[in-house]
C-alpha cells in the first residue's frame, strides 16, 4: 500500500500502519504511544485518530475498507 494522504490500517483491533499529517492527529499519535497497549484509554485515541483521516478505514486481517463507525466499534469490541 502506498498512499498519499492520511490513512489508518487496523488489525488485532489496534493500529498496524497509519499517516496521520493533521495537528491532532499527531498529537494523538503521541499520546497512543505513550499509554499502555490494548487499555480502554488507548482505543479512545484509535478511535479519535480515525475521526482525523479522511475516507473509510482499512482492516489489514479481512482484507476490506469500513466506515469509520464500523472501525471504532471494531476497535472498542476487540477483547485485550
Amino acid at each position: 500500500m502506498c498512499f498519499k494522504r492520511d490513512y489508518i490500517v487496523l488489525k488485532w483491533g489496534s493500529l498496524k500502519r497509519w499517516r496521520v499529517t493533521s495537528k491532532e492527529g499527531k498529537k494523538l499519535q503521541a499520546q497512543f504511544f505513550e499509554t499502555e497497549y490494548g487499555t480502554p484509554e488507548q482505543k479512545e485515541i484509535v478511535c479519535k485518530m480515525i475521526d482525523t483521516v479522511p475516507g473509510k478505514i482499512y482492516l489489514d486481517w479481512d482484507g476490506v475498507y469500513v466506515s469509520k463507525k464500523d472501525a471504532k466499534k471494531y476497535v472498542m469490541e476487540y477483547p485485550s
